[in-house]
Order: C-alpha cells, then sequence, then structure tokens
C-alpha cells in the first residue's frame, strides 16, 4: 500500500506536542501546551484570513492550512527552545535548524509519503515571504499574547516580564498591514472572540475520567482538523473542500465553550438531552457568539459548528462523515494513549473499545479515512 500522509506515527507525533509544556519557567494559571497553542493559532488565522478577505485581498486557504501544519510539525521538533532562541538560531543557523527538523521528522514519522516530505521540506527552505505567512505568524503572535496574559498577573515580579511583553507587542506590531490585525486592536468584539476561541483550552476531554496527558476541547479540535486535512491530501481533494473540511472540524465543538463538554453517556442516559443540548446550544451561540463577528460570516460559522457531520449543506461541498470518522479518531487515541502510559480506567477502557468498534463497522464513518488500518498501526506502536 502506497505511503499515506495520514498514518499512525503522524498522528501520534502530533499528539505528543500535548505533553510539552509552554511557559514553564514562569508561574501559571493554567497549563498552557503546545497542542493547544497551535490550535488557538489555527483558529486565529481563519479569523484574520476573513478579515483580509473583507478589505478586498485574496487568501490562498490551502497554503495558509497546509503552512500552519508545517509550523506545527517544526515547533514540535523545536519547541523546548525560548522563542528568543528559536529566532535567533532560526535566523543564523537556518540550513542547520531545517534539518535537524526534518531528522526529527523522518526519525518519528518514517511513512509520511515522499510527497508530503518535500512540501515539508520546500516550507522549511522558504522564506516564509507570502501573505499568507504573514497570516500565520500574526497569529502565531496574538495566540502568544493570549497566552501571556493569562500569566502576566501572576509573574509581575519575575526578572524580565515587562521585557517579555514588550517583544510580544512589537512582534504584533510589526504585522499592522494585516487588515485583521488592525480590527483586533481596535475592536473588542473581535478580541473577545478570539479570547472566547481561548476558552476552549480552559475545558479538559474526558473530564470526569483520570488520563494523560490531559487535552483540551482545542487541542482536540486541531487533531481532528489536521487529521481529516492529511485525509483530504491521500484523497487528492480539490478546491474548497480543503478549507470547508479543515475549518468545519476546527470550529466544530465551539459552542461547548458555553455549554461545557457534557460527556457521551449524560447526553445517552437521559431521553431528549442531546436534542435539547443542540438547541440551547443554537440559542445561546446567536445570542452570545455571533454579536462577535461581522454578519457575513455568520452562516458561515453556523455550516461550521451547527451541522459540522453533514456531507453537503446546499454549495458548501464537505466531507462530514470523515471529519466524524476524525472525531472519532481522535477520541479513541486519547483513550488509547492513557492506558498506554499506565493511566487507565473502567470509563477508558470501555471507551476506547466503544469507539474502536464504531470506527472498523463495515460501511460505517471510519471507512472514509482507512479507521481500521490506522487503529491496527497504532495498537502495533510502541507507545
Amino acid at each position: 500500500m502506497a505511503a499515506r500522509a495520514l498514518n499512525a506515527r503522524m498522528l501520534y507525533y502530533l499528539f505528543d506536542s500535548a505533553n510539552m509544556h509552554r511557559w514553564n519557567d514562569h508561574l501559571r494559571t493554567l497549563d498552557l501546551t503546545e497542542l493547544d497553542k497551535q490550535a488557538h493559532k489555527a483558529a486565529i488565522a481563519w479569523v484574520l484570513g476573513r478579515y483580509e478577505e473583507d478589505a478586498g485581498n485574496s487568501v490562498d486557504w490551502p497554503t495558509v492550512i497546509s503552512h500552519t501544519l508545517f509550523s506545527f510539525i517544526q515547533r514540535v521538533a523545536l519547541t523546548d527552545l525560548k522563542p528568543q532562541v528559536f529566532h535567533r538560531i532560526s535566523a543564523e543557523k537556518a540550513p542547520e535548524v531545517n534539518a535537524y527538523v526534518l531528522q526529527e521528522f523522518d526519525r518519528n514519522v518514517p511513512a509520511a509519503g515522499p510527497v508530503f516530505r518535500q512540501q515539508l521540506a520546500d516550507y522549511l527552505a522558504a522564506p516564509k515571504a507570502t501573505h499568507e505567512d504573514a497570516i500565520i505568524r500574526a497569529a502565531h503572535y496574538l495566540a502568544t499574547r493570549w497566552e501571556f496574559n493569562t500569566i502576566y498577573n501572576a509573574n509581575r515580579s519575575v526578572y524580565g516580564i515587562e521585557d517579555t511583553r514588550r517583544e510580544i507587542d512589537a512582534q504584533i506590531d510589526q504585522h499592522r498591514d494585516l487588515a485583521g490585525v488592525r480590527q483586533l486592536m481596535a475592536d473588542k468584539r473581535s478580541s473577545d472572540f478570539v479570547d472566547v476561541i481561548g476558552q476552549l483550552r480552559f475545558q479538559q476531554r474526558w473530564a470526569r475520567t483520570p488520563r494523560i496527558p490531559k487535552t483540551t476541547v482545542l487541542g482536540h479540535s486541531l487533531l481532528v482538523a489536521d487529521m481529516v486535512f492529511l485525509n483530504d491530501l491521500d484523497r487528492e481533494v480539490k478546491g474548497p473542500q480543503l478549507r470547508n473540511d479543515f475549518y468545519t472540524a476546527m470550529f466544530h465543538d465551539l459552542p461547548e465553550v458555553l455549554t461545557k463538554d457534557v460527556i457521551t453517556p449524560v447526553k445517552t442516559s437521559v431521553s431528549g438531552l442531546p436534542l435539547l443540548l443542540e438547541g440551547v446550544e443554537h440559542d445561546m451561540m446567536e445570542d452570545r457568539i455571533m454579536p462577535l463577528i461581522p454578519p457575513g460570516w455568520r452562516d458561515d460559522l453556523r455550516h461550521m459548528s451547527y451541522e459540522p457531520f453533514t456531507d453537503e449543506i446546499g454549495s458548501r461541498v464537505r466531507g462530514g462523515r470523515a471529519i466524524k470518522a476524525c472525531d472519532w479518531m481522535s477520541a479513541w487515541m486519547e483513550a488509547h494513549i492513557s492506558i498506554c502510559y499506565g493511566i487507565s480506567s473502567k470509563a477508558l477502557r470501555e471507551g476506547e473499545a466503544d469507539i474502536k468498534q464504531k470506527l472498523i463497522a463495515p460501511g460505517g464513518q471510519g471507512e472514509t479515512i482507512g479507521a481500521a488500518e490506522l487503529i491496527a498501526d497504532f495498537e502495533r506502536l510502541d507507545i
């Protein structure tokens, strides 16, 4: 079988970023992980891209998505470096740093396939001078500033904290040529929307179950989005579906910022609760989230967060069944990997088994991503 961009070792390489902690030389009010940072960055890039389109500028969304993933892979290899060190060695030792990133990627994901690997190598070697790269950089610094704001009050006495604030603000200021950056600086509603997205970093998955690593709703959303994007690459999906699939996956759990992540046993044990929750979520989204974004975006966000698992609504072509399969696959990984790490429970074991059966069922959603093969490969990994 030909190498696939979507494979078990790729998924574990990305998932392992949930074990990588940010700002761990500061007092933190919540755990800040690399997975969540990359997820927040990906969501903010959508906001910035939409503002660019509103300003009359074109955005190559497949480039935004692929470069967001490539920059994620780069940071997984280099995440232990402080930002100042990362930027300096990237500028002064770019060929050596790029070679190291590729070496780490090859060691951890040897079966990614030559096409994907070449795209990654090309990205690393490129000067990052495109409009899309500017959007991603700005999103990166905005997500960093959001993190900094959560720890600032607890670290006022830490040496250099004001220098860090000035550095982050200066990096954002360098991107004021982007319409979205100017809008976020000037309009509290826009910045509130970014903050609302960030609040999904507060919400743990499997909240009632001991599990490591603890993952959040936002981090889970990025794993689902990257998974469906890799599947689309394997299936040579072209055009608007790439964008629709990725950002639907990215925002499919956004309503949970208003209702919390209600665990499946609670939903299924109370008759009519899922339908009631859906109605409450939609009402609260309309009252509290939709006013934060421009009217022209609202149908798009409804499409992504109200009915994320449908294949097509009107002119919006989308692989909804594949997104659902990726949602299940991410949940299965969360349970399976914790069990492999030695932290298990009846709820995790039952959840792992139940989700696996859904994914490998003949004719089910799992077939849209080759889930049976993915799970078999995962179960052979030495985790």
